[in-house]
């Protein structure tokens, strides 16, 4: 009976020698770690009830056997915890890799804003001030192309989670050479605890529209911070309580504090968001407040409407369009802009491969007319077709206003096409 037993493991590591070395499902890699606990009971098994039989000549001895499975079991490469990834072998780690190649081609059909290749109201040419402005431009980039790493530990208290991510899109003016390595995003998570870069706690990224355009619309939070965060939420009833201590960017004795309650129902998603801030230049400083909401609701399967309003003093990450703060002459002290930002967007998916939206942004300044821009609006519309599984062939038309306190006016008129291979 025992070498009838040894000769069914033997042949069972064997087969299982055999085996490619190549990707496998979490499942099929457990039950080779358990065919080789199994072989190994049943090695002791037999060295302490009999002798072991002789392996044929031509056939690895039973060292080498246990050997191979060995190294099969810790070199497997097999499905990991997160859509898309793989173990790292010989660890419960699992690591996504991702991002997508992108190209741009960019044409104004009128006046072209400096400083940046993609939409820039704020500094839109005015026709009663900037007589000598470009009429129009052509630019292609690969700029906005990205990449990204993503982990997930299995611990007794949850999982650990990390992500890296870096684009190619570095800003710094007109008068310089954007295509290095900027980071996007670089962050641990755990137990509900949140601590590195990725995007601000006020910035309502699920109800902000999809827009060929890289920067999107106008009137919106739009930051990326480093960040102590952490949220609380309880899945069954749909809701999530955060916090966060952001970094202000601008040398201020305080951090930023950033409170946050989402909801999320059946037909859609509600969201409210508070913002206390410092700002400083040299010994002056002065606290600001910031106060958003926003939500969505899902019309029909296929159609998406999404809102979001903020209204933020004195900071022009967390409200974009705005000139946030600066030094008053002739007082001396810290003078702010008051903006009012609104965002509605329209999602609406054709069929499997194609999907349109239409995306109005406004910024309105009750600031003092020191900050120049007192309105500014934006309108997108696109289409997004996916000939085949990880292409991406973007179309959008893009308008926008700009009006002055005192009375000019720019307009912008812009195509945006756009090819993206995913990964």
């Amino acid at each position: 009976m025992q070498h009838k037993t040894l000769i069914a493991a033997a042949a069972a590591a064997l087969v299982a020698a055999a085996m490619p070395a190549q990707a496998q499902s979490a499942k099929e890699f457990e039950e080779l770690r358990a065919e080789l606990k199994a072989l190994r009971a049943e090695l002791e098994q037999l060295k302490k009830g009999a002798a072991i039989a002789k392996a044929p000549e031509g056939q690895a001895s039973w060292g080498d056997r246990i050997e191979q499975l060995e190294i099969k079991a810790k070199d497997a490469v097999v499905g990991g915890d997160i859509g898309g990834s793989f173990r790292l072998p010989g660890s419960e780690t699992s690591l996504r890799v991702y991002g997508h190649a992108e190209a741009q081609m960019i044409h104004d059909l009128k006046g072209t804003a400096p400083g940046d290749n993609f939409t820039n109201m704020m500094e839109q040419p005015l026709n009663g001030r900037d007589a000598g402005f470009a009429k129009g431009k052509t630019k292609l980039t690969a700029q906005s192309s990205r990449f990204g790493f993503e982990s997930s530990t299995p611990t007794p208290l949850g999982t650990f989670n990390t992500k890296v991510e870096a684009d190619f899109y570095a800003y710094c003016g007109s008068e310089c050479n954007r295509n290095r390595l900027r980071l996007r995003h670089a962050y641990g998570e755990y137990a509900g605890f949140l601590i590195g870069q990725t995007w601000s706690t006020f910035m309502d990224l699920d109800d902000l529209p999809e827009t060929v355009d890289f920067n999107g619309p106008i009137g919106s939070p739009f930051s990326r911070r480093m960040m102590i965060r952490y949220t609380y939420g309880d899945p069954k009833a749909g809701i999530k309580y955060t916090v966060a201590l952001e970094d202000p960017e601008d040398g201020a004795r305080m951090p930023n504090l950033v409170a946050r309650y989402d909801h999320s129902f059946t037909w859609g998603a509600i969201n409210v968001r508070g913002l206390w801030h410092e700002k400083r230049v040299g010994t002056v400083s002065k606290r600001g407040t910031g106060f958003g909401i926003g939500g969505s609701w899902k019309l029909t399967g296929d159609d998406l409407l999404m809102f979001q309003w903020a209204r933020v003093n004195g900071d022009y990450d967390m409200m974009y369009g705005s000139w946030g703060y600066m030094v008053d002459d002739a007082t001396g002290k810290l003078v702010f802009d008051k903006n009012d930002g609104l965002v509605l967007g329209w999602a609406h998916t054709f069929n499997g491969q194609l999907r349109g939206n239409v995306a109005l942004g406004m910024n309105r300044s009750k600031g003092d007319q020191i900050f120049d821009n007192k309105r500014l609006s934006q309108l997108h519309v696109g289409l997004i077709y996916s000939p085949i599984k990880n292409i991406e062939l973007g179309a959008e038309y893009i308008h926008g206003v700009r009006k002055t306190f005192d009375g000019d006016k720019g307009t912008m008129s812009r195509l945006d096409f756009m090819g993206r291979y995913s990964f």
